[in-house]
């Protein structure tokens, strides 16, 4: 196809994503618009709500100010000044992570990724513009330069993620990205750019690999502690559109548990509120946010929580070894003893990195007082993934078959004797 077909393509699929979470956000606002207020109340707040509220999906932060009798009714301190909202919903922003893969897929199979993913990009910071300026008022303001640049941001992280595969295995490189990327890569060696591609994978594997062990987590104790899930939702008497606006908020929050039951997993654990916390080692929390999922919470230590740690060292263990066993082996001359190291350390700083970067995204302040830290620390996840994850690389990767084989490889394409540096 034409440059101009694929940007006009990627820009129309870009907006309908918008389009799309802007629509989960605002059908229950809606619906409580029109039952629980009887049409009686200016439609245009509602409708900025529910701007507010994807921006907020994306990180963008919005400082509220309560009016004096709302702020009364909540009973906390310092609720009638203006606060920040900077915790983000992340189920809008795995919306618009999917469509962007999408894109990204689509254009890089065209031959067009760099054209596609700008433009898929530039439409998203043009939503997130308008949204911020349309929908900012006295009592709700969210942050214009956020608005612009953090929705495009997502949209940015699912082109790579769609786009980078897909044109690895495309021979055909017809625009500038591809040929930029494929000179860069051509002129470093093949050995070190075949290491770099083992540590991603690995790391990344791992890092993964903790995720879905937390969401299966997560689902246990949701379907373990539905009962008291159940019994919350009747206490708070919201009815039925407000119960729809209530699920359709948790579930736009169900990826923020994930990455926290990630950090309950990796030991940090998270927090709800100042001076409280959720860990394997114990429960401290006070009075709650009025939503029902958070019943789930486990509300007592765990005798052997540190087994927990177990995960993270055995998916390090074997993505390490998968990806140094499936090197190909170019000599039979020996390796040396160090460079499984690299490629174990690597991995533990590369899922560090990833769990690190999602604990801070997920987190954030959710409310004035003690509300304002909510969500688990980044740096303590961050370590204790790096350091459990490594572990259990490096020994995957000593162990790994074809090991040797790979160190070969490796100084074979830096033009090194690995028999002479193994000395």
């Amino acid at each position: 196809m034409r440059r101009t077909t694929i940007a006009l393509l990627a820009g129309l699929e870009a907006s309908v994503a918008a389009l799309i979470g802007l629509g989960i956000a605002l059908v229950p606002l809606m619906l409580l618009w029109a039952v629980h207020f009887g049409l009686a109340i200016d439609v245009t707040i509602f409708l900025r709500a529910s701007a507010d509220v994807w921006l907020l999906g994306h990180g963008v932060d919005l400082v509220l100010q309560l009016d004096p009798l709302t702020a009364a009714r909540t009973g906390l301190p310092g609720a009638g000044d203006p606060f920040p909202i900077t915790i983000a919903l992340l189920g809008f922003a795995l919306i618009t992570v999917v469509f962007g893969r999408r894109i990204g897929r689509r254009s890089a199979a065209e031959g067009q990724s760099f054209t596609g993913g700008i433009s898929a990009v530039v439409v998203y910071a043009l939503v997130g513009f308008v949204l911020a300026s349309v929908a900012g008022v006295d009592g709700a303001r969210p942050v214009i330069w956020q608005a612009a640049l953090l929705p495009a941001f997502a949209m940015a992280v699912g082109v790579v993620i769609g786009a980078v595969p897909e044109t690895l295995r495309n021979d055909q490189a017809t625009d500038a990205a591809d040929g930029f990327v494929r000179r860069r890569v051509a002129e470093l060696p093949t050995a070190l750019v075949d290491a770099a591609r083992a540590i991603v994978r690995a790391g990344a594997g791992a890092a993964f690999g903790v995720l879905a062990v937390a969401a299966v987590l997560v689902a246990v104790l949701v379907a373990v502690d539905y009962a008291t899930i159940a019994g919350l939702y009747q206490s708070l008497g919201s009815g039925i559109d407000g119960g729809i606006a209530l699920t359709v908020a948790e579930l736009s929050l169900m990826p923020n548990l994930v990455i926290w039951g990630a950090a309950w997993l990796l030991g940090p654990g998270f927090a709800i509120g100042t001076g409280t916390t959720v860990a394997p080692a114990g429960t401290l929390v006070g009075p709650m946010p009025g939503i029902p999922l958070l019943g789930a919470l486990p509300n007592e230590a765990q005798p052997y929580g540190a087994l927990w740690l177990i995960v993270p060292v055995l998916f390090g263990f074997v993505g390490a070894r998968l990806v140094v066993a499936s090197g190909a082996p170019r000599s039979s001359s020996r390796g040396v003893w160090w460079f499984p190291l690299v490629i174990g350390v690597g991995s533990g700083a590369v899922a560090g990195l990833v769990l690190g970067l999602l604990a801070w995204w997920s987190g954030g302040a959710a409310g004035p007082g003690r509300l304002a830290e909510v969500g688990p620390d980044p740096w303590p996840v961050a370590g204790v993934a790096a350091l459990t994850v490594g572990i259990g690389a490096i020994v995957g990767a000593y162990s790994a078959p074809r090991r040797r084989r790979l160190d070969d490889a490796f100084f074979e394409g830096i033009g090194a004797d690995p028999v002479s540096e193994s000395r």
